[in-house]
């Protein structure tokens, strides 16, 4: 017997007011739903994951995660979920919504450990606020400190949900309803301030998020009889960039100013000139490690300015053609990577067309 974690991601937005889903907006350079994604992957707790949803997704390269098509409500979306795991042998689910993006694995551990002792955990935080409640004649006030503002993903034993699922025929907004109405027992635990819902477009203003930046900066002389790369992409020219590597200054530029707002040292340090292994290497698999230590550190592109100092190549050409190829190596936004063409007036030996320079600024949230 396993646990499984259900990601609602079949909901309509519609308080959120774009011709978007809220949880298919990008956010931190993915979709709002790959990040408790990767965090119910990174908790390795789960030996299932099912995405719910009725929106066409690309299909995940992990044996763990499935893809199921949703309802018409939220409800109806966990029941399918359920519907589909019941000769899977499972033991508990942690169903969650899609819009709550800043899930933790501290959370996930907490609630894994009183499913121990008990059938349904569901999280929730205090209000801070004086509670309200209208009736028909008038308003009442609530005691604040008997109020609970529940939270996902709630946890429960799976086949005590599904039976609960199976005869049920109320319309409810979370599986903590439907334990309420039957008058089943519910562990309710302190949640996590942190783990909000996006439920308007202004709610992203309150996932707070630290900048960093980072310049870099690459220049290598131009000989013949070899290819010239810029960008991770072979460019037509009669020569190519000396170098250790492939000799890209525009990746190595980047790579520096990746590594520089991470505080993680410089390219020659991962990468040293004097080291056979790296003799030739192209670099946009020196790119590689270090988008793993983003990752690892929990870092996202937010833009990348850059500018290419030539006379020639003709910057305009060939513009395109390198923001693609480094949309698809960063897995960034084009719309995030800008590309400027400079000359220094013939002057010096890039003037005389004998050398290329990148100059790069890179912006980072964490």
């Amino acid at each position: 017997m396993s646990d499984c974690f259900i990601l609602l991601s079949a909901g309509k937005s519609k308080r959120f007011k774009s011709k978007f889903n809220k949880q298919f907006i990008t956010f931190k350079n993915k979709p709002l739903f790959e990040h408790s994604l990767k965090t119910a992957l990174d908790s390795k707790l789960f030996k299932k994951i099912i995405i719910v949803t009725n929106k066409k997704i690309k299909k995940f390269n992990h044996k763990k995660i499935e893809i199921i098509k949703g309802g018409t409500e939220r409800y109806n979306s966990a029941k399918n979920a359920l519907d589909y795991l019941k000769n899977k042998k499972i033991k508990n689910v942690f169903i969650h919504d899609a819009a709550r993006p800043n899930l933790s694995i501290k959370l996930l551990k907490k609630l894994k450990n009183e499913l121990k002792n008990n059938n349904a955990v569901v999280p929730y935080i205090k209000s801070e606020n004086s509670v309200k409640y209208k009736t028909k004649f008038k308003i009442n006030n609530l005691n604040r400190d008997k109020v609970l503002l529940t939270q996902t993903p709630q946890c429960f034993d799976f086949k005590e949900l599904f039976n609960l699922y199976r005869t049920n025929r109320e319309k409810i907004t979370d599986e903590a309803s439907l334990y309420l109405i039957n008058n089943k027992k519910i562990k309710f635990i302190l949640g996590d301030k942190k783990n909000i819902k996006i439920t308007t477009i202004d709610d992203f203003n309150y996932l707070k998020l630290e900048n960093y930046y980072g310049i870099g900066f690459d220049v290598h002389r131009l000989i013949k009889n070899k290819k010239l790369f810029l960008g991770g992409v072979e460019i037509p020219y009669h020569s190519g960039l000396k170098g250790h590597s492939d000799g890209d200054v525009i990746l190595h530029a980047i790579i520096d100013g990746l590594l520089g707002a991470m505080r993680k040292s410089d390219i020659g340090t991962l990468f040293p000139s004097n080291s056979n292994k790296f003799k030739n290497i192209r670099s946009k698999n020196m790119l590689t490690p270090v988008l793993k230590l983003l990752n690892d550190n929990n870092f996202s592109i937010n833009n990348i300015d850059i500018n290419l100092i030539c006379e020639n190549p003709k910057v305009y050409k060939i513009r395109n053609k390198i923001i693609k190829s480094l949309s698809t190596l960063l897995s960034i936004n084009k719309n995030l990577i800008n590309l400027k063409g400079k000359t220094v007036e013939k002057l010096g030996i890039i003037g005389k067309e004998q050398a290329i320079a990148c100059e790069v600024i890179c912006s980072l949230s964490k």
